[in-house]
């Protein structure tokens, strides 16, 4: 017997439960890559147990068994997140709940408990990504869950799936149009609550701090960090060149990780200056549009150089850091929508040196001797130092360009003199090798210099007119400070290699012969355009969907012409559209009875009605065979019942006058129906 038959000949509790756990996983799977290893192992070892019982009719595991896998459940989670409170804990745990509640489908009761499960962890899929996909995939798993839900609803026998799946989707469709309301009118409002942070939770993006090769693996990374529209008259952007999206700012050095100042350090700063960052900007403002990508960290990603508060949602408030980069008043979780203004032409810092830069030329002892060597050669060339700092830095992107160094992904390990191996022995590294000898040697010579961390480049999306900027175009560049000037902005990475700032040189991780394989079977070009179309795609959600704001939804109610509209107009409006909903389901339910012939909806009541008595009757058998089977299963009881089903047949059959039906319609519902009986 093949497979298929035997699915078909399947008890309906079984086959019920096999379509239960299918739903069930489709609900888990999408967890699988933000919790423990062990989860989906443990979780999918549970739901393959409980459908090998319910396929081989044995005998569910008993209390005590249940009990010492919750235990361990449990266990598991405080081992990998030494606690059970937080939003990874709880989710873990309620996927564990949601599959060892599967153990204990015996009755109606259980199964509405794993229902409500279901639709929590659903839910719970949307803490960690709200992406069109996973909206997507979120709503066949509602349809999964409202399919079982109504067939754990069902009268007795053996109703086909497909039918449960009609009535679901028939009741998300009726849903569907109170909802769109609810989410475009109802009044926009910041949450009574939040979800609390985990300290263990993180998330692809740039950080506080930089070991040397992070960046390098960060690149490897082409998911999308943000999306940027330029509101400029024109809409011309700048060109790629100048787009140096600034993130965090890294002054401390141990030899081998950058890490941003310190918090003390940080005040005093910002206390020996007049201004959070002293700048000073020329020109004309750039004005854009940032979509930021959630990285749970709380900086702000904007064009060097944003002197004013970019413009945020209600609620969340920035400041800016005296490094020049904005930080939010809280880490961004979300999808988050801003609009800044940035100028191209600025200068920055204090124009004469003071007590509080001594951080910005400090060296770890004892390390990298060969780059304080070359320093010292450089301060005693003569020439050198005539031309003060500006001639040094030069100097330095002389050295780069015409000394045989490379820029590559895989520069190999470095050892404990990180700038020692690039500048003398290896001669090649990423961005953060280049920066992070760059600085070190600036420093050596007494120049104060830092490392500053973001976005460098994008590409632009010709379907929307969207830039992309991705995770792969993360980049560390340096800030020199030079007396009467400020802070200055010197990419090393340009000197070594021209085209990962002007044309936005991307360096790809080695491929296997199956990406080749793949390039040569699919054209390139096709695969960009798709991907042009599909990242449109999500950009439209969210801007539309994660981020309706209160200011998108006066925007579009104003469109619709209402004018700065209060609360009670916005009552107004939803009830309208209520009332309206209800008159059109009812006008739905009307027209969709008027369609149906009044004699078979006749015959449908009647079989209802003995699929309540416990006799389900497949839809095609006529009204003669029912009498038939119906006073078999019921005996005498059932003779009337038999009888009325015959003249309903002689009423579609044999000339009748019109009152027939209207007649058999009143004594159907004084029929003697047969209660629920066992089969003899």
């Amino acid at each position: 017997m093949s497979l298929r038959q035997r699915l078909q000949t399947l008890p309906r509790d079984t086959r019920d439960t096999l379509f239960l756990l299918v739903v069930v996983a489709w609900v888990i799977i999408p967890q699988i890559a933000y919790v423990p290893l062990w989860t989906p192992v443990f979780a999918g070892a549970l739901l393959l147990w409980r459908g090998s019982l319910a396929w081989q009719g044995k005998h569910l595991p008993g209390r005590w068994v249940l009990g010492a896998l919750l235990a361990l459940a449990v266990l598991l989670t405080l081992f990998s997140y030494r606690t059970i409170i937080g939003s990874e804990a709880g989710v873990t745990l309620i996927v564990m709940l949601l599959a060892l509640k599967t153990l204990e489908l015996r009755a109606r009761r259980d199964a509405m408990v794993v229902f409500f499960l279901g639709f929590f962890t659903m839910l719970s899929n949307f803490l960690y990504s709200q992406s069109l996909l996973t909206a997507a995939a979120m709503l066949v798993a509602l349809l999964g869950l409202l399919t079982a839900l109504v067939n754990a609803h069902m009268p007795v026998g053996r109703p086909p799936l497909a039918q449960s799946a009609r009535m679901a989707a028939r009741m998300a469709l009726f849903g569907a149009p109170i909802m769109l309301a609810l989410f475009v009118l109802f009044p926009r409002m910041a949450p009574l609550w939040g979800v609390p942070s985990d300290p263990s939770q993180g998330r692809s993006g740039l950080s506080s701090e930089m070991s040397i090769g992070n960046i390098a693996s960060l690149v490897l990374d082409d998911s999308v960090a943000m999306r940027v529209r330029f509101l400029t008259p024109g809409g011309r952007p700048p060109p790629q060149s100048a787009l140096y999206f600034r993130g965090p700012v890294l002054t401390a050095f141990n030899g081998r990780d950058w890490y941003a100042l310190s918090q003390p350090q940080a005040q005093a700063i910002t206390a020996a200056s007049p201004a959070p960052a002293q700048l000073q900007v020329q020109g004309e403002p750039l004005r854009y549009e940032v979509t930021l990508e959630p990285h749970r960290q709380p900086w702000l990603l904007t064009l060097d150089a944003a002197p004013e508060r970019p413009e945020l949602p209600e609620g969340t408030r920035a400041f800016m850091a005296p490094e020049l980069q904005w930080i939010a008043s809280r880490p961004i979780r979300e999808v988050l929508r801003y609009q800044a203004e940035s100028y191209l032409q600025f200068t920055h810092g204090p124009a004469q040196r003071t007590r509080q830069m001594r951080a910005y030329v400090q060296l770890p002892a004892g390390l990298n001797p060969r780059t304080l060597e070359l320093a010292q050669q450089m301060r005693d060339d003569p020439q050198l130092a005539s031309g003060g700092a500006q001639a040094m830095v030069d100097a330095a992107l002389r050295r780069l360009r015409t000394g045989g160094y490379v820029y590559t992904l895989e520069p190999g390990v470095y050892g404990e003199h990180t700038a020692d191996d690039f500048w003398f022995d290896r001669k090649e590294g990423f961005c953060e090798h280049i920066s992070s000898a760059f600085v070190v040697l600036m420093r050596a010579l007494d120049i104060p210099a830092r490392i500053v961390t973001g976005y460098q480049g994008g590409e632009l999306n010709d379907v929307d007119g969207y830039w992309t900027v991705r995770q792969a175009d993360a980049h560390a560049w340096a800030e020199v400070w030079i007396e009467g000037r400020g802070w200055l902005r010197v990419d090393p990475t340009g000197a070594v290699s021209p085209g990962r700032v002007g044309a936005f040189q991307r360096l790809q991780a080695p491929r296997g012969v199956f990406g080749n394989a793949m390039d040569a079977m699919i054209d390139p070009s096709m695969v960009q355009r798709l991907r042009s179309v599909w990242e449109a795609v999500n950009n439209g959600w969210n801007q539309w969907v994660l981020n309706y704001t209160q200011s998108r939804q006066l925007d579009l109610l104003k469109a619709l012409g209402i004018d700065a509209p209060s609360w009670q107009d916005l009552t107004r409006a939803l009830a309208g559209l209520v009332a309206l909903g209800a008159i059109g389901g009812l006008a739905w339910t009307w027209w969709e009875r008027s369609q149906h012939d009044p004699w078979l909806r006749l015959l449908a009541r009647a079989r209802k009605r003995l699929a309540r008595a416990g006799l389900a009757l497949p839809p095609h058998l006529p009204p003669r065979a029912m009498a038939q089977r119906t006073q078999e299963r019921f005996g005498a009881s059932a003779d009337a019942v038999a009888a009325w089903l015959l003249r309903l047949e002689q009423a579609r059959y044999a000339a009748q006058p019109a009152s027939a039906l209207a007649e058999l319609r009143r004594q159907l519902r004084s029929l003697p129906w047969p209660s629920a009986a066992p089969l003899s």
